[in-house]
């Protein structure tokens, strides 16, 4: 359920939201979309792919946040404030209501005891709401460019299929199927015009942190695996190996 109404100062002035990153929260996704605008942050942290909506075959941008349904290896980071948090989840409960700001006031997030205030007793936005409308004006010129740069690079055909495998020391291989990246060697191919014009429009730097960011899904998947003998180095006679 969701009652998703305008945010006020009057009304709301009392209302708090627990921020804080939690699986209970929702927080607990392997894969989440994001904006172009956050590749500089994201890239130093998560593998930025290409997805699939699987109702309409329209494609999203994202990062992988783990490898299991239901599993963010970076929970703990993001209590800590130690890594940038996707804008799509540090956003919620609030949705944009044109120029203003609304909130769902049936998220679990809103009403905790302990959680940010909105509104400072002279009724202006807390440092925890603007950083929130900071978001949202982000966020929707953020989509519209995302969208424009993934049509430009289907029309290219620069996004193509990518094959990601991890081997984990408890014996099990993750395929990490309906992932998509830059398609290096026809980009390779371009004619100058192409890329000239990709340059001008920024994506060609937008490109090159997708690719850049690929070198984080080895150390994501070590993340993992550290977990996994977290799990297991309690167990009698358990003998494990590096991941390579």
């Amino acid at each position: 359920m969701t009652r998703i109404v305008p945010l006020n100062k009057e009304t709301h002035k009392s209302l708090k939201v627990d921020a804080r990153a939690s699986a209970a929260y929702g927080d607990n996704q392997h894969f989440t979309h994001v904006i172009v605008n956050e590749f500089p942050q994201l890239l130093v942290h998560y593998p930025i792919l290409f997805s699939k909506d699987r109702n309409t075959g329209e494609f999203h941008c994202g990062v992988m946040l783990g490898f299991d349904e239901g599993e963010n290896l970076f929970l703990e980071e993001w209590r800590d404030l130690q890594f940038y948090r996707p804008l799509g989840l540090q956003r919620v409960p609030f949705y944009a209501d044109g120029p203003a700001v609304a909130i769902d006031l049936d998220h679990p997030r809103v009403g905790v005891e302990g959680g940010m205030t909105l509104f400072t007793e002279h009724g202006e936005p807390t440092r925890y709401l603007q950083r929130i409308i900071w978001a949202f004006q982000d966020l929707k010129p953020g989509i519209e460019v995302s969208r424009h740069f993934i049509t430009r690079l289907l029309e290219l055909k620069l996004i193509e299929p990518i094959d990601m495998e991890a081997e984990f020391d408890d014996g099990r291989i993750v395929n990490c199927d309906g992932l998509y990246t830059v398609n290096q060697e026809t980009l390779g191919r371009l004619p100058d015009a192409a890329v000239v014009e990709l340059f001008r429009r920024g994506y060609m730097r937008l490109i090159h942190y997708m690719i850049g960011s690929l070198k984080q899904f080895p150390v994501l998947a070590r993340k993992k695996n550290g977990r996994i003998l977290q799990g297991t180095e309690r167990l009698p006679g358990m003998q494990t190996s590096a991941l390579g």
